[in-house]
């Protein structure tokens, strides 16, 4: 399983989620503005603003908090115009970060990234250096429970999804992102509940961590997430289901 989806896993068993809904909806609310003032407001012929929309859903955000990001993006309400910047960087063991940000200030910003990534033995990456490494797909977590792999399997195929990989705990499905939103509903319509569906940015490449490396890894990515401007970030860390448990208990 790449990095991110094992630190998405993490953080549910952190009951992370739960603890930091007020800032997560912080982080929805700003993708629906940015997603309307640039796509417009019909949901329907806004694939950005859908999803984003479907993401609040998922989260509980309740519809009126939806509706006024909407208008704000529209212009209908006044409301922070916000920028969309990209931050590249290494972490320890010169694993590869790429983190995505919506800020009304990119000077602080871009500061406050430089500085979670200089205490945590990393530094900044000219633009580029890493998201090279980076490719962007849907990815699908179906818990494996008691789902059929056969019949998931099928399914798959005839929606034309790219792949599906079997873990320890899910079955991992990739798409192309245009195709995300078909084999997602072609996915639920059969009954297989999604633990978390996303497009997302799969590394081509990984680094194996362990140790102390992979405890500082861990420990920056929540810092970076914990960051009011940052809406995603990603790494092409790889850490072994032991060590991952050692780390994180």
């Amino acid at each position: 399983m790449s990095g991110h989806s094992k630190w998405s896993t993490i953080k549910r068993k952190k009951g992370a989620v739960d603890a930091k809904r007020g800032k997560i909806f912080t982080k929805l609310i700003k993708e629906i503005t940015v997603a309307a003032r640039i796509g417009g407001g019909d949901i329907d012929g806004n694939p950005r603003l859908r999803t984003a929309v479907q993401a609040a859903k998922s989260a509980n955000m309740p519809q009126d908090n939806i509706t006024r990001a909407i208008a704000k993006g529209t212009g209908d309400l006044d409301g922070v115009s916000y920028e969309e910047l990209s931050y590249e960087g290494y972490g320890p063991g010169g694993v590869a970060i790429l983190i995505n940000v919506l800020t009304d200030n990119k000077n602080r910003t871009g500061s406050e990234i430089r500085h979670l990534l200089t205490k945590s033995s990393g530094n900044m990456a000219e633009p580029n250096a890493v998201a090279w490494n980076f490719e962007k797909k849907g990815l699908i977590l179906i818990p494996k429970n008691d789902h059929d792999e056969d019949r998931l399997m099928e399914i798959v195929l005839e929606s034309d999804a790219e792949d599906m990989q079997v873990t320890e705990e899910f079955y991992e499905i990739h798409t192309t992102p245009e195709k995300f939103e078909f084999v997602l509903n072609v996915i639920k319509e059969n009954k297989f509940i999604p633990e978390s569906a996303e497009v997302s940015m799969i590394p081509k490449t990984t680094i194996k961590l362990e140790g102390k490396d992979a405890e500082q890894m861990l420990r920056l990515l929540e810092s970076i997430e914990d960051n009011d401007d940052v809406q995603s970030v990603y790494a092409n860390f790889d850490i072994s289901d032991e060590e991952m448990e050692k780390v994180t208990l």
